[in-house]
């Protein structure tokens, strides 16, 4: 089954940040820091600051696609007061170490990304020009559905009653 076409899409750079990590396993942690509504005219994975303890990059672009069956989920993003952007980055094992897979602003997608378990899933504030426009999708594309909660068949005690065994002579016909 395909997925349909989204209705919107929304550019979205992303910013990483590398930080000297306190254990004796990890030289590093990575982790999504910050989302840029558009896409800015840098090259991915170009140093943007640098300190003795992080490293912040610019990841690279990609774009949050709008899904009118998703206005509701987009909604209760919007409603939390902080609303989120999910980032998903693939660690690669060379470098660049990490590819930019998606952006989502719907929460139960980003919880999905991290089903794949080595894949990193972090959300980041949505900046205030892709909320205005989320807004705007959902007020343009949300329709209301009443919950109607299913009522199951009456039992049919016919379909329930004991039968006799069959005959070992019905069988094999």
């Amino acid at each position: 089954m395909s997925r349909p076409s989204p209705l919107q899409r929304l550019p979205v750079g992303v910013v990483v940040e590398r930080r000297r990590a306190q254990s004796s396993w990890v030289d590093f942690v990575w982790r999504p820091v910050a989302a840029l509504f558009g896409t800015p005219e840098t090259q991915p994975w170009t140093v943007l600051d640098q300190n003795a303890q992080a490293t912040t990059f610019y990841a690279g672009a990609a774009e949050v696609a709008l899904f009118a069956s998703g206005t509701g989920l987009y909604r209760e993003n919007l409603a939390t007061g902080e609303p989120s952007l999910w980032v998903v980055l693939r660690p690669t094992g060379v470098d660049p170490p990490f590819d930019l897979l998606a952006v989502t602003a719907d929460p139960s997608e980003g919880e999905a990304f991290t089903q794949a378990g080595n894949d990193l899933v972090e959300p980041v504030p949505m900046p205030l020009p892709m909320r205005e426009a989320l807004e705007a999708f959902v007020r343009q594309h949300h329709v209301d559905t009443a919950f109607v909660k299913r009522r199951r068949d009456e039992a049919d005690p016919e379909a329930l009653a004991r039968r006799a065994p069959a005959s070992k002579s019905d069988s094999d016909e």
